[in-house]
């Protein structure tokens, strides 16, 4: 942390060494973007692999409390900052029937789950989630529907039971099984990735469109206030990609509030920097959904809003040893080690980077799901008996939760070089994006893409207010009074968190942070392959 230098001016401060690239961002007041929604710090837990059982869910573990939680995780998921969660799946919801998960335990039935060819014991169901997340700080819980082996009747019997206060067979089972007051869940995935051929109950864009049409207009007879999400493509690469949300757009825009992505990214061939440049894809896919919207909504003549909530999004080595799901007739087992990614300070830069992506996006992402939260490609990692910790994405994940939530995203104003990729041309070395907090300083989010070189960069704040989150100007304003930044670089970009080195990769501060003696001007140095966060004060 550096306080602004008394006597020497901006324009004479130089850096030892400078490096070889330079980026220069403009914050300004006159161009603010968005709000940031809580719900872009959401997550998904899934029943796959670990996430539940073993992970947030293991009686017998020194730390288990009273209904089986490890405590353990409950407080890293705190500190992780993480608001919504998606629940219960994924591929998992198209067969799932959501019944089995209530009542007493010793009476709820094991099984088959065919999308992870696992055995689903139903220890943990929604009564558990609910009490789950009263613990981890009463977080929002954004539910699941089934569209893949069920439909209509069952995505009504499930609101009855979740949301009605009392006087009806599914409600009153639901007290009579330990909820007085119902959970109500405001947010409904309407099906998962139904595009997908991979998906239990797979559907074409106009059976999926009639169904969560049906679906959502049901929903809507029983409360009309709910936010429901239908399923959008499953990737940027889905070969009827925009076809398939201009046809389920146009019969149920008018009935739903979100339009799903889904978007996971990994290196292919040794292609280091396209794999750095992930965020360039993500954010194309945003505007092309954006852009699918908007042309809805116009053919329609429609004055209703619907955003994008990207309700599943990381790093995932998909083809990899740990992605492989069990196989044959006879081999169905319980929460086995399923999608256990490692992540490596690559890995984490390039995670900083899709966060910096959906920022930069706030005005249509309102809402979105980081897949998933514990063992399963998670930023939380568990030993069965033994210890948690933090992978290496736990810490632009954390670090950007604490410092943007209830601010305000500004437009970016980003000059930067650029580095050459095989898979999406010439893209900027630096990509950043600034948020006004709620106490009125500004965070900046920076990626240095450059595998070989470190970047100047240049920041010029706005007049910084004296409370609150709008800045002010003339008398009112005043010059920040000290920066600080923290960084996540290693020389080994293989370098990996593990249950023997836990903290193997973590943020360093950045001591190149200077704040200048204007009080807006501030220079950092952001190493190669590297994520930085920036605090002005």
């Amino acid at each position: 942390m550096t306080a602004a230098p008394a006597t020497v001016p901006a324009s004479s401060q130089s850096l030892p060494n400078p490096p070889a690239q330079s980026a220069r961002l403009v914050v300004d007041d006159d161009f603010e973007l968005a709000p940031v929604n809580p719900r872009l710090f959401g997550s998904f837990v899934e029943h796959l692999g670990r996430c539940v059982y073993g992970g947030i869910y293991e009686p017998g573990h020194p730390t288990a409390d009273e209904d089986g939680f490890r405590q353990d995780v409950i407080d890293l998921v705190r500190e992780l900052g993480v608001t919504t969660v998606r629940y219960p799946g994924g591929n998992f919801v198209s067969g799932y029937r959501w019944e089995d998960g209530v009542g007493p335990k010793d009476q709820r039935p094991r099984r088959l789950d065919t999308a992870w060819h696992s055995t689903e014991t139903n220890a943990f169901g929604l009564h558990e989630m609910a009490a789950w997340l009263k613990k981890t700080g009463d977080n929002e819980l954004m539910e699941a529907v089934n569209l893949g082996t069920r439909g209509l009747q069952e995505a009504l019997d499930l609101l009855e039971y979740a949301n009605i206060p009392g006087g009806t067979k599914l409600s009153d089972e639901r007290r009579t099984n330990g909820a007085e007051d119902p959970f109500n869940i405001r947010m409904w995935c309407l099906g998962n990735e139904m595009d997908g051929p991979w998906q239990l109950g797979h559907k074409n864009a106009q059976d999926y469109a009639t169904l969560a049409t049906e679906v959502a207009r049901g929903m809507r007879q029983i409360d009309p206030d709910l936010e429901l999400v239908v399923c959008g493509s499953s990737s940027h690469t889905m070969p009827n990609f925009g076809e398939w949300e201009e046809t389920v757009l146009q019969k149920a825009y008018n009935l739903v509030d979100f339009v799903s992505c889904h978007a996971y990214y990994q290196p292919y061939d040794g292609d280091i920097a396209s794999f750095l440049a992930s965020g360039v894809d993500m954010d194309g896919f945003i505007k092309d959904v954006a852009a699918a919207i908007d042309a809805t909504k116009s053919r329609l003549k429609s004055k209703h809003e619907v955003a994008i909530s990207f309700d599943e999004w990381n790093v995932w080595y998909q083809g990899a040893e740990p992605s492989r799901t069990p196989e044959g007739i006879g081999n169905w087992p319980v929460a086995p080690h399923l999608l256990e990614d490692v992540y490596s300070a690559l890995d984490a830069v390039v995670f900083g980077d899709l966060l910096i992506t959906l920022l930069k996006n706030a005005d249509r992402v309102h809402a979105a799901s980081l897949a998933q939260l514990v063992n399963v490609i998670a930023p939380i990692m568990t030993a069965p008996g033994g210890p948690a910790w933090r992978q290496t994405t736990f810490y632009p994940f954390a670090e950007t939760a604490r410092l943007a939530k209830g601010g305000t995203v500004f437009e970016p104003k980003l000059a930067s070089g650029t580095v050459s990729t095989k898979r999406f041309g010439d893209v900027p070395a630096v990509d950043a994006v600034a948020v006004r907090g709620a106490d009125g300083g500004v965070a900046v989010f920076a990626v240095n893409r450059s595998l070989t070189d470190a970047a100047a960069f240049t920041i010029t704040l706005p007049d910084r207010a004296q409370s609150g989150r709008n800045a002010q100007s003339g008398s009112d304003a005043q010059p920040y009074a000290e920066v600080s930044a923290r960084t996540l670089h290693e020389d080994d970009l293989d370098a990996r968190n593990t249950e023997q080195d836990q903290n193997r990769v973590t943020l360093h501060a950045n001591d190149t942070a200077q704040l200048h003696a204007d009080g807006r001007t501030v220079t950092v140095t952001l190493p190669p392959v590297s994520w930085t966060a920036v605090e002005a004060r």
